[in-house]
């Protein structure tokens, strides 16, 4: 099932919804784009291993005297690398500038899902204490309605005993009443 499918994925994006009215400070058009793209590339190990091998043939074919375009001490290279600089320095600090953006927008979202949740935590912490409460409210009548049904019970065996008793006392009754009745139909 792809996130997209899945109905609980992506609710946490929710807490960036209100920050997406937000651009960035050079904007979101395609020069601010591209410009990030190539202040991200300056950092790579692609970009650095490039430039040495540029320097070096650079280098290599100015003294072995292949062309004389750039002859020591490498002018037209030192140039080129002022140039370099004039124009990485400024896309660095847009690329980080942007990424701070992004970053400033992330931390205020994940701050509110935080919170979000630690409400949420609270809210079952309190369910949880007032499901406990009913618990013991029940336990409690449970042990009332027991002690009540053992005080009934007491009471069917002693009614018992005396309907026993009593019946015991009919029957001896009963057969004096017979051996009375016998005895002086005799």
């Amino acid at each position: 099932m792809s996130d997209s499918q899945h109905p609980s994925m992506g609710r946490h994006w929710r807490f960036h919804i209100p920050h997406r009215h937000l651009s960035s400070v050079f904007g979101d058009d395609w020069f601010a784009l591209k410009a990030e793209g190539f202040a991200r590339f300056f950092g790579t190990p692609t970009f650095l291993i490039g430039q040495t091998l540029i320097v070096a043939a650079w280098i290599g074919i100015n003294l072995a005297g292949w062309t004389q375009f750039d002859i020591y001490p490498f002018i037209l290279l030192n140039l080129a690398f002022s140039l370099q600089a004039a124009y990485a320095a400024p896309l660095i600090l847009l690329a980080q500038t942007r990424q701070a953006d992004r970053d400033k927008a992330h931390s205020e979202a994940d701050a509110l899902h935080r919170e979000e949740l630690y409400q949420l935590s609270a809210e079952r912490l309190g369910e949880m204490h007032g499901q406990t409460g009913l618990l013991v409210e029940m336990l409690g009548r449970n042990n009332q309605l027991t002690e009540q049904v053992g005080l009934l019970i007491e009471q069917n065996i002693a009614l018992t005993r005396t309907v026993r008793e009593l019946t015991e006392r009919i029957e001896s009754l009963a057969v004096d009443l017979r051996d009375r009745l016998l005895a002086s139909g005799r």
